[in-house]
């Protein structure tokens, strides 16, 4: 059965539609290696990133086992239906893609128009965040407030919707399955100075750096998904320890 190139805006799920049925079809068979992500983005003809959210779907639905360091893995035994498939979440690099277009802005507008106390209120969550970090090793609720407070700050109550929708998908099974490949403690101390140089330039109401420190944000936390999933596809490393399903700190 040959692989085909997809075309449709939701490429994640037609591609894992496809290796499912390569698998159940025998043609990767029980423990088989999968072709590498690089591979994989050539035969179906599409990037990385969407060959990536369609392995954590299969990963999520038992068919593959990721192993850190060595590679993806077809199940001895996969399961007989998909529990992603019916979902029809957009796939973490969907949700990061729209979160530049969004959050970018909000950030400016935060710096432009929000209050002392609208600032206030953004650091203090900062502090939160790393509280949450030192108590819990999770730092998920607090990030997830800090991005809601500065749209929030932006005076824009279309756009606190619009935050608050992209980050309840930050809560989802896929981007979960993610954090367990590529977190790590630096990683948190990485993104707590990312969220503290974005809640000064708000305060210093200096909206163009305000809007550049959201956006480096999002680049670190694109950076470390694809470094994650890049080192499960390395031949013959060691593997690494598994880690708590912690977060991408987003």
């Amino acid at each position: 059965m040959p692989i085909q190139a997809v075309t449709s805006t939701r490429l994640y799920r037609q591609i894992a539609d496809q290796l499912a049925e390569l698998i159940r079809a025998g043609e990767f068979k029980a423990g088989d290696r999968l072709p590498s992500e690089r591979e994989l983005s050539q035969q179906f003809d599409v990037s990385r990133a969407s060959v990536r959210e369609a392995l954590i779907a299969l990963e999520i639905d038992g068919l593959i086992d990721v192993r850190v360091g060595l590679g993806v893995f077809v199940n001895a035994a996969p399961a007989a239906n998909s529990q992603t498939s019916t979902l029809a979440e957009p796939g973490p690099f969907e949700v990061l893609s729209a979160r530049y277009l969004i959050e970018g802005e909000t950030a400016a507008l935060a710096a432009r128009n929000g209050s002392a106390q609208d600032h206030g209120r953004i650091r203090e969550t900062l502090q939160a965040m790393a509280d949450e970090v030192e108590e819990t090793g999770v730092g998920l609720n607090a990030d997830a407030q800090f991005h809601l407070r500065i749209a929030e700050a932006s005076g824009n109550g279309a756009l606190v919707h619009l935050v608050n929708q992209l980050w309840s998908f930050r809560y989802s099974a896929m981007f979960r399955k993610l954090d367990e490949h590529f977190d790590s403690p630096q990683r948190h101390q990485e993104a707590i100075d990312e969220h503290r140089k974005l809640v000064e330039a708000i305060e210093r109401r200096d909206a163009d750096a305000a809007r550049a420190a959201m956006v480096t944000h999002l680049d670190t936390v694109r950076a470390a998904l694809e470094r994650g999933w890049e080192l499960a596809n390395v031949h013959g490393a060691a593997a690494a320890p598994r880690t708590q399903a912690l977060t991408a700190w987003s």
